[in-house]
């Protein structure tokens, strides 16, 4: 084989490897958001002020604690609730509720209710008719204190057996955040 061809050969295969190579289509990686803040506003049904309870972690994991503030309901209510979920660490803030809200197939909510005596269920749903839990209804019973949880999964498996009702055991799925607020029902 003469240099020429070894060139030709050489120059041959590099062409193939680098043609090859760009033909794989790229991995696209959903990276999940930092969520720094988290308001569940429960406002009266029938009217009134309403009840914030909030997360604030501007740091992400680590570094100083969040500020969780729980809140005070009235006995045998029904809330309205409402969660928005930001990323404060960016400018300008971005919005994770926009983003659950594209890719609801993808989220839902798990509330649960320790201590305190309340039941949430959800009021919106998902494009195939699953639970998201960005808007609820929450009703209180006898007085007392306890906490709410409120957890976010990511990529749920809403089909299996009681997840479309609220319950997380068989969710699955990543949790995305996870509170739990103090709560009082007077």
């Amino acid at each position: 084989m003469s240099l020429f061809q070894k060139i030709s050969f050489l120059l041959a295969l590099g062409s193939t490897l680098v043609f090859t190579a760009c033909k794989d289509d790229p991995i696209v990686v959903n990276e999940e958001e930092l969520i720094t803040t988290l308001t569940y506003t429960l406002t009266p049904s029938g009217g009134g002020s309403p009840v914030v309870l909030s997360f604030k972690d501007l740091d992400g994991d680590g570094g100083n604690a969040p500020v969780i503030t729980g809140g005070t309901l009235v006995t045998g209510l029904t809330y309205i609730g409402v969660l928005n979920l930001l990323n404060e660490s960016e400018s300008p803030v971005g919005s994770i509720t926009e983003e659950i809200e594209a890719e609801d197939e993808d989220h839902q909510f798990f509330f649960e209710a320790v201590g305190a005596n309340l039941v949430v269920a959800y009021a919106d749903q998902d494009a195939d008719g699953n639970p998201v839990g960005l808007l609820t209804s929450l009703t209180t019973g006898a007085a007392g204190s306890g906490t709410l949880k409120v957890t976010l999964r990511h990529e749920p498996s809403k089909g299996a057996s009681g997840v479309k009702e609220g319950q997380i055991t068989n969710a699955g799925g990543e949790t995305d955040i996870e509170v739990s607020f103090p709560i009082t029902i007077q």
